[in-house]
């Protein structure tokens, strides 16, 4: 296999696994049926999570040592960043329909593109302009913000949204250069360090054993979406992997109609439609440009 065939196949298939299970992480949190606050939510998802990620072997690297670290900063405002996603996202999926949620959430690749041009100097052509305005419109339909009430699950998706796509920038500025268990590791403790605090001081409701288990799954699924998401940002291009979100789309349509009975209406499929299509010609496009960058005319 050649080094662009690695190198498309490594990301896409790692950013891919990454947001299936973010997915499947969101259905159970989504599930959770008692009165339970984002704080104690965000705290046994989250542990569970990290009991997961320190079963995990790394090469050359040990979590007992994730502390050390050469740029600190960056890691320490990527796990603020993914505090403040979780957070927002817990409160969206269990206050709004699935596919409003993610729709909001999806504004990430609108605020990456932004970001890569404005931090990163990366180079972004028309056509990746025209995928984000096609997707942001999509987004409109989805939502169809003015003709109904907007409530504050919305907002705070679109606030996991802005956060997921400066952790992602983040990622992208930070390269191969840092630890995993340096990135995971510090990303888990601020996670459950501040759900541990606002539980404490929000108050702890003792959850059901059917609840207890959905927090389970969800951990176990945000600890294995997070090892594959890191890799991908580590070997691919920050606009490379945003695109790779919309499959979660597809996913949260289906999920809320078999297991939520939340049936979209045309405009929401339209407007979820787009926002796939977008993010799906994003990708295309970059593997078109690569080839032809990689295989001048003449050479085969």
């Amino acid at each position: 296999m050649s080094n662009r065939q690695s190198l498309l196949t490594n990301v896409y298939a790692c950013a891919f696994a990454a947001y299936a299970c973010f997915s499947m992480s969101d259905v159970f949190t989504k599930a959770i049926t008692g009165q339970l606050s984002v704080f104690e939510i965000g705290f046994f998802e989250n542990f569970f999570a990290a009991a997961v990620l320190l079963t995990t072997r790394h090469d050359n690297e040990r979590w007992i040592e994730f502390w050390r670290m050469e740029r600190p900063w960056p890691i320490h405002l990527r796990a603020l960043c993914g505090v403040l996603s979780s957070l927002c996202a817990i409160y969206a999926f269990t206050t709004v329909p699935l596919v409003d949620a993610y729709a909001l959430i999806f504004l990430a690749p609108f605020f990456v593109t932004i970001m890569s041009v404005v931090i990163l100097k990366e180079y972004v052509g028309a056509w990746r302009w025209f995928a984000v305005v096609l997707g942001f419109i999509g987004v409109l339909l989805a939502v169809k913000p003015g003709f109904r009430q907007f409530q504050l699950g919305h907002f705070t998706a679109a606030i996991a949204g802005l956060s997921t796509g400066t952790s992602i920038i983040i990622m992208r500025r930070l390269g191969s250069s840092v630890k995993k268990t340096s990135i995971l590791g510090m990303l888990f403790l601020y996670l459950v360090g501040v759900n541990a605090i606002g539980m404490f001081v929000w108050g702890f409701t003792p959850p059901s054993s059917r609840d207890l288990l959905f927090m389970a799954l969800s951990g176990l699924f945000i600890g294995l979406g997070q090892l594959c998401f890191v890799t991908a940002a580590r070997i691919g291009n920050a606009n490379q992997i945003a695109p790779v979100a919309y499959s979660q789309l597809a996913l949260a349509m289906l999920f809320g109609i078999v297991v939520f009975n939340e049936y979209p209406d045309f405009l929401a499929i339209l407007g979820v439609t787009i926002i796939a299509t977008a993010g799906l010609l994003t990708v295309v496009r970059e593997r078109i440009r690569r080839i032809k960058s990689e295989n001048p005319p003449g050479i085969c």
